[in-house]
Order: C-alpha cells, then structure tokens, then sequence
C-alpha cells in the first residue's frame, strides 16, 4: 500500500485490497489520532502485504521478505527508497514497524494487542512456573516454510524423545470450531515455548515471550522492531537452526530443568520486555519518533499525491463485520494522548553498536559450547 501522512492526516494512493492490508491502514488511522498535528509531513511510502496461512501463497511469498538489498546503496548520499516493512534482515535496508497484528488479527481470532497482553498475563496465573509441563512447547501452521515442516522430526516419537511437544495449527478448521484450542490465554502451560520463524519472521513471536515460559529462540534470520534489544541468557534462550536443532532443543530443557531458578529468571525478563518495555502507549511512540526522524531526511515538502483518498477509521469500520469490527472497535483511539512522545534514546556509536552484538554473539556462544559439552560426553572421543 502506499500512504501519505500530511499534517496528521492520512492518505491512501494504492492498496491491495485484503484483510490484513486493511488492519494496518486501521493501525495507521490510530497512528494519527493519537498524535494529532504531532507527526510530520511525510511522502507516500509502501508497506508490505504480509503472511497469514489464509493468505495467497504470491503475497505470503513476495511481500513479505525484505527488498532493499544494502549492497545497492554503498555511497554516502544514497539514501534508501522510502520502504517499511514488518520485517529485515542484516543484508537489507526495510526501515521495519509494528505489523498489523497489534491492533487484532481477526482471522485468527486473536485480539488487539493491548487486550492480548493483558489476556497472556491472566493466563500466566493460571500455572505457577514450577508447576507447569517441563517440556517445550510448539503450535503453530508447518506448511509455511520448510524449515517448520523439517522441525516436525523434533516431534515426540515411540522411539525418540527430544522434550519437545509440537502441535499442529489449522486455522481454517479452529475457524469452524470457535478457535477452541487455539486461545492464547490458555497456552502458558509449559516451562519451554518454542519460536521459529515462518516464511520470515513470525507474528507469533510477542505471544510466545510473553508466557512467563523460557523461551527458546530457533537462530532467527529477520528481525522486527522490537527484537533486537533482546539479549540471549537474558530475555531468551538460543537454539541452533541446522541439522543439530533437536539435539539443541533436547539440552536447553535438560539445562533448564537443572537449573530451575535460571530458566526461570530468563522467562520471566522475556515477559517483562513484552509486558512492560511494549506497552501500546511505547509502540505509538516508536512509530512517532521512526516517523519523524525520516521526516528531518526529507529534502522537498511533501503533497496530496493524485487520487489520493483520506482515510478515516470510522468509514473504514462500517463495512466491518464479526471480529473485524468488533476488534477495529476495540483498538480505536478516542482522545489524543495526552503526555508527550518518551525520549528517544541516543544512537549507538559504531563502537558501542559492535560492543553490543559481540556480547550478544558471545553469550550464544557460550551456550553452544556448555551444549558441546553434554553431548561429548555421550560421544567420547577414542583416543587413538
């Protein structure tokens, strides 16, 4: 889709007309509200379709991977086209926002995020950590990637045992029968919650760190807007993504349940970070400071772009029905806020950024190695 904000208003010059495009243009409608007359004059940008396994394959597929190849843009002054994305990677340029997903996904029948947080934290109540299943615990749709469906031999078997539970999600059948076991709120039940990306990364992320469970995180390749502050050991525990991935799953249980009060140190510091460090109120905020910083870039003023329509939530949710309108409902915002925008902090110098991804690469080195050791010790090395 391609957006215009001038002077707090909204634009709307092309869009693919689905589902999920249309809860972001919603998410975008709140954007404005919030910060009425605060955000600055921006020029058309693109976002992304997005994935959802009721989505095409062509806009599953080719939206939504990153598209802004860095190596293109090596000189000085050349800046990266205007593009936002839910997601990138360390070889790409998508300036990456919050995914439509914070104001509901209808079609999984899962509520704005504001609501979801709160249901996730009431069903964190529900089992004390030392009680719940030592296990890890996966579901979700495999047929997305075929990283997820290679994941499935992890699966418990008569003959093998990683500590692993993988549940298979079909959305079209929890659909017909109510979403019965497909309720967030009800799946903070084991010790270990496993996330693994789909096709790119995976909406289901915030939702699995957000049980109080440690989480053990399959070597991502993209990251959001929000994962790159987390740390391994500290908000979450990292497994290796290649043939060794079962093995690699099967010590993080065995390790967490030697060491009970650490893993679940590590899952509740991930809780907290999606708890508290995301509140709805710090998501606007990130979108207002990414916003105007772009902004400051521009070099000409930008104008209602031809044909552009202005969008309106309220006629946006008029022809919404069931859990589109119920949950458009839900995520509206009313009144402006009325504090001002948190103070962004001060970007990393090149040292200090390099200082923190060597201590991020360390610490999931230091597990690999602890990970070499236990299994060593099942394949000793004969002398010769």
């Amino acid at each position: 889709m391609k957006l215009s904000c001038l002077v707090g208003n909204l634009w709307v010059v092309e869009v693919i007309m689905h589902s999920i495009s249309l809860a972001w243009l919603q998410g975008r409608g709140i954007e404005t509200r919030r910060k009425p007359r605060l955000l600055p004059m921006s020029p058309p940008f693109y976002s992304s379709s997005s994935c959802s396994s009721l989505a095409t394959k062509f806009l599953l597929v080719g939206r939504i991977l990153p598209v802004i190849p860095a190596k293109n843009f090596k000189r000085p002054n050349s800046g990266p086209p205007p593009l936002f994305k839910y997601c990138s990677d360390p070889w790409s340029l998508d300036l990456v926002f919050p995914d439509w997903s914070f104001w509901g996904w209808a079609e999984c029948n899962i509520k704005p995020w504001r609501n979801s947080s709160s249901d996730i934290q009431e069903g964190n109540k529900g089992t004390k950590w030392e009680d719940r299943v030592p296990l890890a615990y996966w579901r979700g749709n495999p047929n997305v990637a075929p990283w997820r469906a290679d994941f499935l031999k992890c699966n418990a078997t008569d003959t093998t045992d990683w500590n692993v539970r993988i549940y298979t999600q079909n959305w079209e059948k929890q659909a017909k029968v109510g979403y019965k076991e497909s309720n967030i709120k009800d799946q903070c039940t084991h010790r270990y919650k496993i996330y693994i990306e789909g096709w790119a990364w995976s909406v289901s992320e915030k939702y699995i760190l957000g049980c109080d469970s440690m989480t053990l995180v399959v070597k991502p390749t993209y990251h959001d807007f929000f994962n790159r502050g987390m740390l391994p050991l500290v908000h979450y525990w990292p497994i290796k993504n290649n043939n060794d991935k079962c093995k690699s799953l099967k010590f993080a249980v065995e390790w967490g349940n030697n060491h009970t009060d650490k893993a679940q140190e590590i899952g509740e510091a991930g809780s907290r970070y999606i708890h508290e460090d995301m509140k709805m109120d710090y998501v606007y905020d990130y979108m207002f400071h990414l916003l105007s910083e772009y902004a400051k870039l521009l070099r000409f003023k930008p104008a209602i772009p031809p044909k552009a329509v202005e969008l309106c939530s309220e006629a946006m949710a008029c022809e919404a029905k069931g859990n589109w309108r119920k949950f458009m409902d839900e995520s509206l915002e009313k009144y402006p806020s009325n504090g001002v925008p948190c103070n962004m902090p001060p970007p990393y110098d090149p040292l200090g950024l390099r200082g923190f991804f060597e201590k991020k690469a360390n610490l999931t080195r230091q597990v690999e190695m602890w990970e070499d050791e236990y299994w060593g010790q099942f394949n000793p090395k004969r002398k010769p």
